[in-house]
Protein backbone atom coordinates (compact mmCIF):
# COMPACT_ATOMS: atom_id res chain seq x y z
CA UNK A 1 0.00 0.00 0.00
CA UNK A 2 0.98 3.32 -0.81
CA UNK A 3 0.67 6.48 1.22
CA UNK A 4 -0.42 9.71 0.11
CA UNK A 5 2.96 12.16 0.44
CA UNK A 6 2.35 15.65 0.59
CA UNK A 7 3.41 18.17 -1.44
CA UNK A 8 6.36 20.24 -0.37
CA UNK A 9 8.12 23.25 -2.42
CA UNK A 10 10.62 24.91 -1.06
CA UNK A 11 12.57 25.58 -4.12
CA UNK A 12 12.59 25.76 -7.86
CA UNK A 13 11.56 23.25 -9.95
CA UNK A 14 10.50 22.27 -13.54
CA UNK A 15 7.56 21.73 -14.97
CA UNK A 16 7.95 17.90 -14.89
CA UNK A 17 9.36 17.95 -11.07
CA UNK A 18 6.16 19.49 -10.41
CA UNK A 19 4.18 16.68 -12.26
CA UNK A 20 6.11 14.05 -10.12
CA UNK A 21 5.41 15.69 -6.81
CA UNK A 22 1.95 15.40 -8.08
CA UNK A 23 2.32 11.86 -8.67
CA UNK A 24 3.46 11.16 -5.36
CA UNK A 25 0.17 12.46 -3.94
CA UNK A 26 -1.36 9.97 -6.09
CA UNK A 27 -5.09 11.05 -5.46
CA UNK A 28 -7.44 13.29 -6.98
CA UNK A 29 -6.77 15.73 -9.46
CA UNK A 30 -2.79 15.74 -8.68
CA UNK A 31 -2.72 11.95 -8.91
CA UNK A 32 -4.87 12.08 -12.60
CA UNK A 33 -3.04 14.80 -14.15
CA UNK A 34 0.38 12.64 -13.36
CA UNK A 35 -0.97 9.31 -14.40
CA UNK A 36 -2.26 11.33 -17.78
CA UNK A 37 1.81 12.30 -18.40
CA UNK A 38 2.91 8.29 -17.80
CA UNK A 39 0.04 7.35 -20.35
CA UNK A 40 0.80 9.93 -22.94
CA UNK A 41 5.06 9.30 -22.47
CA UNK A 42 3.81 5.47 -23.14
CA UNK A 43 1.86 6.12 -26.00
CA UNK A 44 4.46 8.48 -27.77
CA UNK A 45 7.21 5.96 -26.85
CA UNK A 46 5.99 2.89 -28.21
CA UNK A 47 6.34 3.20 -32.37
CA UNK A 48 3.44 0.65 -32.67
CA UNK A 49 1.29 2.53 -30.93
CA UNK A 50 -0.69 5.08 -33.10
CA UNK A 51 -2.12 8.15 -31.37
CA UNK A 52 -5.35 9.58 -32.29
CA UNK A 53 -5.81 12.96 -30.73
CA UNK A 54 -9.11 14.86 -30.54
CA UNK A 55 -9.71 18.26 -29.56
CA UNK A 56 -12.90 20.44 -29.65
CA UNK A 57 -13.65 23.60 -27.32
CA UNK A 58 -12.09 27.00 -28.26
CA UNK A 59 -8.56 26.58 -27.20
CA UNK A 60 -6.89 28.74 -29.35
CA UNK A 61 -8.62 31.88 -28.34
CA UNK A 62 -7.66 30.20 -24.77
CA UNK A 63 -4.06 30.62 -25.88
CA UNK A 64 -3.28 26.78 -26.49
CA UNK A 65 -2.29 27.31 -30.63
CA UNK A 66 1.41 27.00 -30.16
CA UNK A 67 1.17 23.88 -27.56
CA UNK A 68 -1.38 22.30 -30.23
CA UNK A 69 1.00 23.12 -33.12
CA UNK A 70 3.73 21.47 -30.85
CA UNK A 71 1.85 17.94 -30.41
CA UNK A 72 1.95 17.72 -34.29
CA UNK A 73 5.65 18.87 -34.74
CA UNK A 74 6.97 17.01 -32.28
CA UNK A 75 4.93 13.86 -33.67
CA UNK A 76 3.36 13.07 -30.49
CA UNK A 77 0.33 12.43 -32.57
CA UNK A 78 -0.58 10.21 -35.45
CA UNK A 79 -4.31 11.38 -36.39
CA UNK A 80 -5.88 14.87 -35.69
CA UNK A 81 -9.40 14.87 -35.14
CA UNK A 82 -10.72 18.85 -34.30
CA UNK A 83 -13.84 20.94 -35.28
CA UNK A 84 -14.22 23.47 -37.60
CA UNK A 85 -13.86 26.42 -35.35
CA UNK A 86 -10.54 25.03 -33.78
CA UNK A 87 -9.38 25.53 -37.80
CA UNK A 88 -11.08 28.58 -38.60
CA UNK A 89 -9.64 30.23 -34.89
CA UNK A 90 -5.96 28.78 -36.41
CA UNK A 91 -6.85 30.30 -39.87
CA UNK A 92 -7.89 33.71 -38.25
CA UNK A 93 -4.48 34.15 -36.15
CA UNK A 94 -2.47 32.44 -39.74
CA UNK A 95 -4.18 35.69 -41.26
CA UNK A 96 -2.96 38.31 -39.07
CA UNK A 97 -5.28 38.84 -36.72
CA UNK A 98 -5.05 38.32 -32.70
CA UNK A 99 -7.36 37.29 -29.86
CA UNK A 100 -7.61 40.23 -27.36
CA UNK A 101 -8.20 39.62 -23.32
CA UNK A 102 -11.39 40.77 -22.35
CA UNK A 103 -14.13 40.19 -19.36
CA UNK A 104 -17.21 37.93 -19.17
CA UNK A 105 -19.09 40.20 -17.68
CA UNK A 106 -19.43 43.11 -20.09
CA UNK A 107 -22.75 44.27 -22.25
CA UNK A 108 -22.48 42.24 -24.96
CA UNK A 109 -24.48 44.81 -26.95
CA UNK A 110 -22.02 47.03 -26.58
CA UNK A 111 -19.51 44.24 -27.93
CA UNK A 112 -21.59 43.43 -31.06
CA UNK A 113 -21.42 47.44 -31.66
CA UNK A 114 -18.01 47.54 -31.42
CA UNK A 115 -17.53 44.58 -33.98
CA UNK A 116 -16.12 42.12 -31.12
CA UNK A 117 -16.90 38.30 -30.79
CA UNK A 118 -16.58 36.84 -27.54
CA UNK A 119 -15.73 33.48 -26.10
CA UNK A 120 -15.85 34.08 -22.07
CA UNK A 121 -13.16 36.20 -21.62
CA UNK A 122 -11.56 36.41 -24.82
CA UNK A 123 -12.64 38.15 -27.79
CA UNK A 124 -12.14 38.22 -31.44
CA UNK A 125 -12.44 40.78 -34.30
CA UNK A 126 -15.63 40.11 -36.15
CA UNK A 127 -13.49 41.71 -39.36
CA UNK A 128 -11.06 38.87 -39.69
CA UNK A 129 -14.56 37.68 -41.78
CA UNK A 130 -13.57 39.83 -44.20
CA UNK A 131 -10.25 38.23 -44.64
CA UNK A 132 -11.32 34.97 -44.20
CA UNK A 133 -13.59 35.83 -47.79
CA UNK A 134 -10.87 37.13 -49.14
CA UNK A 135 -8.69 34.06 -48.66
CA UNK A 136 -11.37 31.71 -49.61
CA UNK A 137 -11.92 34.06 -52.98
CA UNK A 138 -8.15 33.80 -53.75
CA UNK A 139 -7.57 30.29 -54.22
CA UNK A 140 -11.06 28.96 -54.42
CA UNK A 141 -10.25 26.91 -56.92
CA UNK A 142 -7.74 25.04 -55.65
CA UNK A 143 -9.78 24.33 -53.01
CA UNK A 144 -12.87 23.52 -54.49
CA UNK A 145 -10.81 20.70 -56.11
CA UNK A 146 -10.32 18.97 -53.04
CA UNK A 147 -12.68 15.71 -52.58
CA UNK A 148 -11.91 15.04 -48.54
CA UNK A 149 -11.74 17.09 -45.83
CA UNK A 150 -7.81 16.35 -45.19
CA UNK A 151 -7.26 17.55 -48.65
CA UNK A 152 -8.90 20.58 -47.96
CA UNK A 153 -7.40 21.37 -44.85
CA UNK A 154 -3.69 19.94 -45.87
CA UNK A 155 -4.42 22.48 -49.03
CA UNK A 156 -5.60 25.42 -46.84
CA UNK A 157 -2.55 24.61 -44.53
CA UNK A 158 -0.09 24.62 -48.04
CA UNK A 159 -1.00 28.45 -48.26
CA UNK A 160 -0.10 29.76 -45.02
CA UNK A 161 3.33 31.05 -44.00
CA UNK A 162 2.99 30.83 -40.30
CA UNK A 163 5.02 28.52 -38.47
CA UNK A 164 2.78 28.13 -35.77
CA UNK A 165 0.08 27.80 -37.60
CA UNK A 166 -1.86 24.12 -36.40
CA UNK A 167 -2.86 23.98 -40.08
CA UNK A 168 0.49 24.68 -41.47
CA UNK A 169 2.26 21.91 -39.33
CA UNK A 170 -0.29 19.62 -40.20
CA UNK A 171 0.24 20.02 -44.23
CA UNK A 172 4.02 20.13 -43.51
CA UNK A 173 3.85 16.97 -41.51
CA UNK A 174 1.38 14.96 -43.62
CA UNK A 175 -0.75 14.29 -40.00
CA UNK A 176 -4.01 13.12 -41.27
CA UNK A 177 -7.13 15.67 -40.23
CA UNK A 178 -10.78 14.60 -39.70
CA UNK A 179 -13.31 17.62 -39.51
CA UNK A 180 -16.83 15.92 -39.42
CA UNK A 181 -18.34 18.94 -38.57
CA UNK A 182 -16.65 21.41 -40.34
CA UNK A 183 -19.88 23.27 -41.90
CA UNK A 184 -20.38 24.20 -38.24
CA UNK A 185 -17.76 26.85 -38.59
CA UNK A 186 -16.52 30.26 -40.04
CA UNK A 187 -14.63 27.81 -42.97
CA UNK A 188 -18.09 25.80 -43.32
CA UNK A 189 -19.57 29.37 -44.00
CA UNK A 190 -16.92 30.68 -46.30
CA UNK A 191 -17.87 27.16 -48.12
CA UNK A 192 -21.63 27.75 -48.30
CA UNK A 193 -21.43 31.00 -49.65
CA UNK A 194 -19.63 29.98 -52.40
CA UNK A 195 -22.01 27.33 -53.15
CA UNK A 196 -24.81 29.33 -52.40
CA UNK A 197 -23.70 31.81 -55.03
CA UNK A 198 -23.11 28.56 -57.92
CA UNK A 199 -19.49 27.55 -57.58
CA UNK A 200 -18.91 24.16 -57.31
CA UNK A 201 -17.48 21.68 -54.69
CA UNK A 202 -18.26 18.23 -53.71
CA UNK A 203 -16.79 16.49 -50.64
CA UNK A 204 -17.84 13.20 -49.26
CA UNK A 205 -17.63 13.37 -45.51
CA UNK A 206 -18.18 9.68 -45.66
CA UNK A 207 -15.10 8.67 -46.92
CA UNK A 208 -13.81 10.02 -43.93
CA UNK A 209 -15.22 7.33 -42.18
CA UNK A 210 -13.43 5.32 -44.47
CA UNK A 211 -10.37 6.67 -44.20
CA UNK A 212 -9.75 6.70 -40.01
CA UNK A 213 -11.16 3.55 -39.88
CA UNK A 214 -8.24 2.24 -42.07
CA UNK A 215 -6.03 3.72 -39.83
CA UNK A 216 -7.36 2.30 -36.60
CA UNK A 217 -8.21 -0.98 -37.97
CA UNK A 218 -4.12 -1.55 -39.42
CA UNK A 219 -2.66 -0.46 -36.51
CA UNK A 220 -0.73 -2.58 -34.30
CA UNK A 221 -2.05 -0.71 -31.26
CA UNK A 222 -3.76 2.72 -30.89
CA UNK A 223 -3.97 5.23 -27.97
CA UNK A 224 -6.72 8.40 -27.70
CA UNK A 225 -6.15 11.44 -25.94
CA UNK A 226 -8.72 13.97 -25.88
CA UNK A 227 -9.42 17.31 -24.78
CA UNK A 228 -13.00 18.60 -24.49
CA UNK A 229 -15.05 15.40 -26.10
CA UNK A 230 -17.84 16.20 -28.68
CA UNK A 231 -17.66 15.21 -32.13
CA UNK A 232 -13.84 14.95 -32.29
CA UNK A 233 -13.81 12.15 -29.18
CA UNK A 234 -17.01 10.51 -30.83
CA UNK A 235 -15.19 10.44 -34.46
CA UNK A 236 -12.67 8.77 -33.26
CA UNK A 237 -14.76 6.41 -31.08
CA UNK A 238 -16.23 4.71 -33.25
CA UNK A 239 -14.20 4.18 -35.64
CA UNK A 240 -12.47 2.38 -32.30
CA UNK A 241 -16.17 0.39 -32.04
CA UNK A 242 -15.55 -1.34 -35.73
CA UNK A 243 -11.97 -2.08 -35.00
CA UNK A 244 -10.63 -5.35 -33.84
CA UNK A 245 -8.24 -3.58 -31.99
CA UNK A 246 -9.66 -1.93 -29.20
CA UNK A 247 -7.56 1.31 -28.02
CA UNK A 248 -5.75 0.20 -24.83
CA UNK A 249 -4.08 3.93 -23.80
CA UNK A 250 -6.31 7.12 -23.03
CA UNK A 251 -6.15 10.31 -21.91
CA UNK A 252 -9.17 12.73 -21.43
CA UNK A 253 -9.24 16.01 -20.59
CA UNK A 254 -13.02 17.33 -19.74
CA UNK A 255 -14.65 19.69 -17.49
CA UNK A 256 -18.14 18.02 -18.37
CA UNK A 257 -19.82 15.56 -16.07
CA UNK A 258 -20.49 11.81 -16.74
CA UNK A 259 -23.92 11.81 -15.02
CA UNK A 260 -26.03 13.64 -17.82
CA UNK A 261 -25.58 11.26 -20.21
CA UNK A 262 -22.96 13.21 -22.74
CA UNK A 263 -20.16 12.22 -24.97
CA UNK A 264 -17.81 15.06 -23.31
CA UNK A 265 -18.31 13.99 -19.65
CA UNK A 266 -18.48 10.05 -20.50
CA UNK A 267 -15.30 8.24 -18.64
CA UNK A 268 -12.61 6.58 -20.91
CA UNK A 269 -14.01 3.50 -18.50
CA UNK A 270 -17.54 3.76 -20.30
CA UNK A 271 -16.12 3.04 -23.64
CA UNK A 272 -15.46 -0.83 -22.80
CA UNK A 273 -19.32 -1.29 -22.99
CA UNK A 274 -19.73 -0.17 -26.44
CA UNK A 275 -16.05 -2.02 -27.71
CA UNK A 276 -14.53 1.10 -28.28
CA UNK A 277 -11.60 0.71 -25.07
CA UNK A 278 -10.36 -2.27 -23.96
CA UNK A 279 -11.27 -3.96 -20.81
CA UNK A 280 -6.99 -4.24 -20.29
CA UNK A 281 -6.75 -0.95 -20.63
CA UNK A 282 -4.60 1.85 -19.03
CA UNK A 283 -7.09 5.10 -19.23
CA UNK A 284 -7.65 8.23 -16.71
CA UNK A 285 -10.14 11.26 -17.13
CA UNK A 286 -8.87 14.22 -15.83
CA UNK A 287 -11.07 16.88 -14.83
CA UNK A 288 -9.82 20.13 -15.64
CA UNK A 289 -9.92 23.05 -17.85
CA UNK A 290 -7.72 22.38 -20.59
CA UNK A 291 -6.05 25.52 -20.70
CA UNK A 292 -4.24 24.44 -17.25
CA UNK A 293 -4.00 20.79 -17.95
CA UNK A 294 -2.60 21.29 -21.59
CA UNK A 295 1.13 23.28 -20.80
CA UNK A 296 1.60 21.11 -17.39
CA UNK A 297 0.87 17.97 -19.56
CA UNK A 298 3.22 19.12 -22.92
CA UNK A 299 5.83 20.95 -20.90
CA UNK A 300 6.41 17.67 -18.57
CA UNK A 301 6.86 15.36 -22.01
CA UNK A 302 8.96 18.70 -23.02
CA UNK A 303 11.04 17.66 -20.16
CA UNK A 304 11.32 14.15 -20.52
CA UNK A 305 13.27 14.70 -23.24
CA UNK A 306 10.12 13.11 -26.27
Amino acid sequence: MRYVEHIKINRKLSINELITLMGKIGVMGCGRLSRAVDILEEMIKDKDCKVFFGQAGAMIPGGMRNIISGFIKDDFVDVFVTTGATLTHDLIEALGYRYEIGRYDVDDVKLYKKGKDRMWDSYMPNKAYESLEDFFEKYWDEFSSCKKINALVWKIGSKLKDKNSVLFNCYKKKIPVFCPAIADSGIGLMIWGRKARGKKIFIDAFDDMNDIIDIAWTSKKSGVFYIGGGVPKNFIQQAMQVSPKKSGLGVQITTDKAEFGGSSGASLKEGISWGKMSHKGKFVDVYLDATIALPLIYGALKEKGL
